[in-house]
């Protein structure tokens, strides 16, 4: 169990939320930007998800245009008192015609893209899809719209899998490992990120 998070009036702190999985994700399938609804599973996640952040003070919360993300950010708004507002920026990775195959049948009938994919995915763009590269692109458009937006306090985050990964990535500088890892968890996942808005780079 994380800590519970405390407010910071004189830093923008950033709560990554990961939006609640489904059933494509709990069958192991490529979601990326299909329009897939939470599971049960998925908004359970979400509530445990809530419940842990009860006592925080969200002063913002941006969230992602898929079905799942709405879904999610609709339950953390009643049990938060939030008010989401939908930025087109924040939708997930597109992975072109990966889209609804299993994961196991990538690797199966494309093994070394999938292994350069798992290991090194801003080398790879998904057939039809889109490149980490653009991603980022969009992600810090956003990022930079919500840091002038808000100076302090906190804002969260409602972002699915894997595009929640690159972006905790850009923010905390680190590795970007498997993006497809997340698939199937059965934990909810959020993160307090200090974020210093001059200096945000994704």
């Amino acid at each position: 169990m994380k800590a519970r998070p405390q407010r910071s009036m004189d830093m923008l702190k950033l709560l990554l939320i990961r939006t609640g999985t489904t059933e494509y994700e709990a069958q192991g399938r490529v979601q990326g930007t299909l329009d897939i609804p939470l599971s049960e599973d998925g908004r359970q996640q979400v509530e445990q998800a809530a419940h842990e952040l009860s006592d925080l003070k969200i002063d913002a919360c941006f969230v992602g245009p898929c079905r799942a993300t709405q879904q999610s950010a609709e339950i953390l708004a009643d049990e938060l008192k939030l008010k989401p507002k939908t930025m087109d920026d924040l939708r997930n990775l597109d992975h072109g015609l990966w889209q609804g195959m299993l994961i196991s049948d990538v690797k199966a009938k494309q093994p070394k893209v999938y292994r350069q994919w798992q290991e090194h995915p801003e080398t790879v763009c998904p057939p039809e899809g889109e490149s980490l590269q653009v991603v980022r692109e969009r992600l810090q458009r956003a990022v930079t719209k919500i840091t002038k937006k808000q100076k302090a306090g906190t804002v969260a985050v409602v972002v699915a899998s894997p595009i929640a990964s690159v972006l905790r990535s850009g923010l905390r500088d680190d590795a970007l490992g498997n993006l497809w890892e997340s698939h199937g968890e059965q934990d909810p996942s959020w993160e307090l990120i200090d974020v210093s808005p001059a200096a945000v780079t994704i």
